[in-house]
């Protein structure tokens, strides 16, 4: 399922393509579209982004890019009722992802408390682990996106 090409490139459903017309070799990307209450997709989600990070030559991330691309992606599967679209961009230094959706509400961020089960923590653990993250519109949704610094330990 994992076909490879020279260089750096892309990874779409698990494969690996080469880099845009831009001719930025140093851009890998991961792209998956999911469905409607897909949640088993997300180990998916999650294998090909080790990969990525593998091929980036960078696994330092995987464990918390994979956890809060979980994050996100699983807001959006269950809160919006729609499918996402994930995208991961590695450049250099640093990791991108980010999770559209196709329902135009914003998440809004709020801690918890102690009684409220194990729900409603994403955001915060996006916010707390993330080098940078946000949210804005797009078409007739929104992506959440976070970043990641390539020289963490």
């Amino acid at each position: 399922m994992s076909g490879r090409q020279g260089g750096a490139g892309s990874v779409t459903d698990g494969r690996i393509r080469s880099p845009g017309a831009d001719g930025d070799d140093r851009r890998v990307q991961l792209s998956r579209r999911l469905g409607a209450q897909d949640l088993p997709a997300i180990t998916e989600v999650r294998r090909a982004l080790r990969e990525l990070l593998r091929h980036w030559g960078n696994p330092a991330v995987a464990d918390v890019a994979e956890l809060l691309t979980s994050e996100l992606v699983t807001n959006a599967l269950v809160h919006t009722g729609e499918g996402a679209v994930v995208t991961a961009t590695v450049g250099t230094n640093r990791l991108r992802v980010e999770v559209r959706d196709f329902i135009s509400a914003l998440p809004r961020l709020h801690a918890p408390g102690a009684d409220e089960g194990t729900h409603g923590r994403g955001l915060v653990l996006v916010q707390s682990l993330s080098d940078s993250w946000g949210v804005h519109a797009h078409g007739m949704g929104k992506v959440v996106w976070f970043e990641l610094d390539g020289g963490r330990v």
